[in-house]
């Protein structure tokens, strides 16, 4: 079904948001709805089941709000009662940033308030208290915590105390988990990266030795691991580190000498030349040969160049032996027969888990490869349109929903999947993100969300952003202002001015773009970013596109 363009934007600015949530189940309800009010946020669809999802989305997004010590703080949701450092406390609240600052600012600051005397974060909060038996770290919190200070006013104190914290854990993760004096951080068990099941710590303890996050089990003929991904995660940690210390008047040299530290660590211990593939490295300096979402996990750290991003994409993420399978990505490697698909329990021994697809955006968008992670996006959403429950995993094979309801990793990347691909996006470096694509019917044929209209307010203006099957076309405060032919990305800044245009499908796409008046032609290719100035739309950059392969 096709609608026109009238017809969509009044059906986006009929949607009465607090109607779509329902009656509030607890008191503290009504606030966070307020908040999702101010941000301006609605979707709309003419047709599929996209739209209906969405809305259930954010119903149970409340229901993974609560409060804890007197504030409201974001839940893993589902069984999963607390906040988790390495998801709920990082990569859920930075993108929660974006629809409920004040939610996201509360967990930040949580887990500084319960910081030990001794340095060490909590792993978890819950109604009982904090938690410190392991360290269960994956998402850097200094990147996160950076990316909601930039988006959401500079609040100098909030980032000064966040800072001093986690300068604090540095510390202690340099004298606990560095036992073999490698520079690399060490696993002492399989919960302190939250691969649970993993074949990657089979034969290795759940939890650090005796419930203390300082010791492992000395008997053990592996432990400790010299860890990839809570090597890098520090790496990353340590380049945010400098920023936000340079924000508040400190040098920054320090952590950019210990970053590098950690990077040759990593490639120093971690990494097989041979497979090109980073691997845990036991007791007795083997590699622990099981190829697993710990890639995407170092990726997300910001680890290596485009070029060796590149590779990795060519030889494993896009790879359909690998971790491209048709909801990607898988956890484990398809070709390693560890491999086990079944999705019905709390498992990182092959299914796709969401917390892997909300990490993955920034490791692909790092490094310009914003084509390449919609073929990822695109299935996802087909899964989620179709789902009863926000479940932790899906089926690699089929979609189906998987293990656990109410998740707020699954329901965070349904908004956040939607807004980078359909919507109106505003970024922690000032810029504004319209894109002009639609949800694809990958799914027996059937319609996700047909054509799609988005809402957003932008310091107090309000943005719509109609996407239609030939164009898209913005509004702001009520009246047309550009329009451009679908399949692109156009970049503003927060003021609404045109930055660029972004190329964002493998097909050429040819203009023009009219704006304020005037009609200004261009050519873009996919990846490839045309800066606006002087009247005319030039070449930035061109880094084509990486394919998927086989073998």
């Amino acid at each position: 079904m096709i609608v026109d363009e009238k017809a969509l934007l009044e059906k986006l600015r009929a949607v009465n948001v607090e109607q779509r949530m329902g009656e509030p189940g607890k008191a503290p309800d009504l606030d966070v709805a307020a908040e999702w009010k101010r941000s301006g946020v609605r979707f709309a669809a003419s047709e599929g089941k996209l739209e209906s999802v969405y809305y259930k989305a954010v119903r149970r997004l409340l229901d993974c709000i609560a409060i804890v010590g007197g504030v409201p703080m974001l839940q893993e949701g589902g069984i999963y009662l607390g906040c988790w450092l390495e998801s709920t406390g990082t990569i859920n609240a930075e993108l929660l940033s974006r629809f409920l600052p004040s939610v996201a600012q509360s967990t930040f600051r949580s887990f500084a308030l319960h910081q030990r005397a001794d340095g060490l974060l909590p792993y978890k909060i819950t109604g009982d208290g904090p938690a410190y038996r392991q360290i269960q770290l994956v998402t850097p919190l200094a990147r996160s915590v950076w990316n909601h200070y930039l988006l959401q006013g500079r609040d100098h104190a909030f980032l000064r105390m966040m800072y001093q914290a986690m300068e604090r854990y540095d510390v202690w993760l340099s004298a606990q988990r560095n036992t073999r004096g490698t520079g690399c951080v060490e696993a002492f068990s399989a919960f302190d990266t939250g691969h649970d099941l993993s074949p990657r710590f089979w034969h290795v303890p759940d939890t650090p030795h005796h419930g203390d996050p300082s010791r492992f089990d000395s008997d053990s003929p592996v432990l400790p691991f010299l860890a990839p991904d809570l090597t890098a995660n520090v790496y990353c940690q340590r380049l945010y580190l400098a920023k936000i210390a340079e924000e508040l008047g400190l040098l920054g040299e320090g952590w950019i000498s210990k970053a590098k530290q950690s990077a040759d660590s990593l490639f120093g211990y971690c990494f097989d030349e041979e497979d090109a593939f980073f691997y845990d490295r036991d007791r007795q300096n083997r590699f622990v040969r099981v190829q697993s979402d710990v890639l995407l996990r170092v990726l997300a750290c910001e680890v290596g160049d485009r070029e060796f991003f590149d590779a990795m994409l060519s030889r494993y993420l896009l790879n359909t032996r690998k971790f491209f399978a048709k909801y990607p990505f898988t956890s484990i490697a398809m070709d390693d027969p560890r491999f086990d698909p079944f999705s019905s329990y709390n498992s990182w021994a092959g299914p796709s888990n969401f917390l892997s697809l909300i990490r993955a955006p920034h490791a692909f968008e790092h490094h310009h490869r914003h084509v390449e992670l919609t073929w990822a996006m695109q299935p996802i959403l087909c899964s989620l349109a179709r789902a009863e429950r926000f479940a932790q995993t899906i089926s690699p094979w089929t979609g189906k929903e998987g293990f656990t309801e109410a998740y707020s990793p699954a329901i965070l990347c349904l908004l956040d999947y939607v807004e980078r691909l359909s919507g109106i996006l505003p970024r922690p470096d000032g810029e504004v993100w319209f894109t002009g694509l639609l949800p694809s019917a990958m799914d027996h044929g059937e319609e996700v969300a047909g054509e799609t209209a988005y809402a957003r307010s932008i310091d107090r203006v309000l943005y719509e952003l109609v996407n239609l099957r030939d164009k898209s076309v913005i509004y702001r405060e009520g009246q047309a202002y550009m329009k451009f032919p679908s399949g692109v990305r156009v970049v503003t800044d927060r003021e609404g001015s045109l930055q660029g245009i972004l190329g964002m499908s493998v097909r050429t796409v040819h203009g023009p773009l009219e704006w304020e008046g005037r009609s200004i032609p261009f050519s873009v290719k996919g990846n490839e970013y045309l800066k606006y100035g002087d009247g005319e739309l030039k070449q930035a950059r061109d880094v084509g596109i990486i394919y998927p392969t086989y073998s």
